[in-house]
């Protein structure tokens, strides 16, 4: 019951982060504009007495497609926090199962999401909160799937057969995580189409005009309603340029993981890998070419999140011995 409820809790996670993407990426990330309910209430209320009490109370007008897309997103996120909360209390319960630091601290780390949830909401989609709230997500996703590989054990070759793999994976992962943090930033700050063309930003220029300093400031002002940026043209090129570099990067180091899992034999891991990261690049290339179509942007980041789980899972399997 345990491992059941662990895949589930993953399966929901998932499915929490990609949700997460999509109201950030369909501009509604402010659709409500309280904490934790919506304009008061726990379930928006479109009745005219419920607008008449939204528009009294509140400045922002009510957009019930964007208020629900918060809300649902909202919904599954504390039924995950609930089920986290459970598989805690059942490695209390049974200490053989050896899982009580591993769940307290997916807990506590749930419950601050929480908290990021409503700073992003009270802050105003504070980009140095957004991107800690999708790394945090994230983080949950990593640690549930390393709570299921505890339980099941398996490993993937012995220790002395790896340890060159077993310090690229661990580069790869630290590398793909601070890519993700990268592209969390570009959509954020509404970067994504600084650079309209591809693979060079303006025309045929490879270099172009960009302001680091003012693209990665990481925290700006309070006060201030981040929705739709507030940066330059050339700070916003500036992290979108960024990104692509660290695509670049990326793609090298999970291609020689690769490679080197299939010297190693582990074919289904490097297949996996592989795949994603083919997938991924497609989707970053396309967000560009189409002009960053919805589905398209949110596939990129649920490929993001596979891909990190698959790493996640690499590690694990090289790092112990058989």
């Amino acid at each position: 019951m345990f491992r059941n409820l662990t895949i589930f809790a993953i399966l929901l996670a998932l499915l929490v982060v990609v949700l997460g993407a999509y109201v950030r990426l369909s501009d509604a990330g402010l659709g409500c504009p309280d904490w934790p309910g919506c304009y008061g209430n726990l379930i928006l209320d479109e009745s005219s007495a419920g607008l008449e009490h939204a528009a009294n109370n509140f400045e922002r007008p009510v957009e019930a497609s964007k208020a629900w897309k918060e809300m649902i997103h909202r919904y599954f996120a504390s039924t995950l926090g609930l089920v986290i909360l459970i598989l805690t209390f059942m490695a209390w319960r049974k200490p053989e199962l050896g899982q009580r630091a591993l769940t307290t601290s997916l807990s506590l780390l749930v419950m601050f999401q929480g908290a990021l949830g409503m700073w992003t909401v009270t802050m105003l989609v504070k980009p140095a909160i957004v991107i800690s709230h999708l790394l945090g997500g994230l983080a949950t996703l990593s640690l549930l799937l390393l709570l299921l590989l505890r339980i099941r054990n398996r490993r993937l070759l012995s220790a002395s057969k790896t340890s060159c793999a077993k310090k690229l994976a661990s580069v790869a992962l630290i590398v793909l995580v601070a890519q993700i943090a990268l592209g969390g930033w570009t959509s954020t700050n509404y970067a994504a189409l600084a650079c309209p063309e591809f693979p060079t930003c303006y025309g045929d220029s490879w270099n172009p005009d960009l302001d680091y300093k003012e693209g990665f400031v990481l925290w700006r002002e309070l006060g201030v309603d981040y929705e739709f940026g507030v940066l330059s043209n050339e700070a916003r090129a500036a992290i979108h340029w960024s990104h692509r570099i660290g695509a670049l990067i990326t793609t090298i180091a999970l291609v020689w993981l690769s490679v080197m899992l299939v010297r190693l034999r582990a074919i289904k891991e490097s297949v996996m890998l592989f795949g994603l990261l083919a997938g991924q690049v497609i989707l970053g290339i396309l967000n560009v070419l189409l002009s960053l179509p919805l589905h398209v942007a949110v596939a990129h980041n649920a490929i993001a999140a596979m891909l990190l789980l698959s790493l996640v899972y690499v590690n694990f399997r090289l790092n112990k011995e058989s």
